[in-house]
């Protein structure tokens, strides 16, 4: 088997080719990697003020969103009086639910997300319950202090 030679012209597009895609390459690389946004950590915090307990009575729905962190959370004052708080955040589409106190459930607006009292999805299309989040309420100062994890 003869060995085919490549033609002069062949090859010169060869490495007309490859120069060009390295050149975009190192062109288009830097403008890449500037719009790409830097990663910033987020500040780890074990607790949040979330409002106080007048605050919570004095709203007509008896329930106040807050965040903690990049994470939006809900407070809400129960008609037996027990607080509770969870993240707001539907498990379905990441849309903000609320608190309906005439039906007694926590809803999302977008599909009609229903959740029972104790954070787990009764109705419509969330695919799991709401993460419950541990509350303290420190009467000398009337805040209401909320927490992910339980305190040791």
């Amino acid at each position: 088997m003869p060995k085919e030679k490549i033609k002069r012209r062949s090859f010169l597009n060869l490495l007309l080719g490859g120069g060009t895609v390295a050149w975009l390459a190192s062109v288009l690389f830097p403008v890449f990697k500037y719009m790409k946004p830097p990663e910033i950590p987020e500040a780890v915090q074990s607790q949040v003020t979330a409002c106080t307990l007048a605050e919570l009575q004095s709203t007509e729905q008896n329930y106040k969103t807050f965040k903690f962190g990049r994470k939006l959370g809900i407070v809400v004052l129960l008609p037996d009086g027990s607080i509770r708080a969870y993240e707001a955040t539907c498990t379905h589409l990441d849309c903000t639910i609320q608190y309906r106190p005439d039906l007694n459930i926590l809803w999302c607006a977008c599909h009609n997300g229903q959740y029972d009292m104790t954070g787990r999805n009764i109705a419509g299309p969330p695919p799991r319950p709401l993460e419950q989040w541990v509350i303290h309420h420190d009467k000398a100062s009337d805040n209401i202090f909320v927490s992910k994890e339980e305190e040791a």
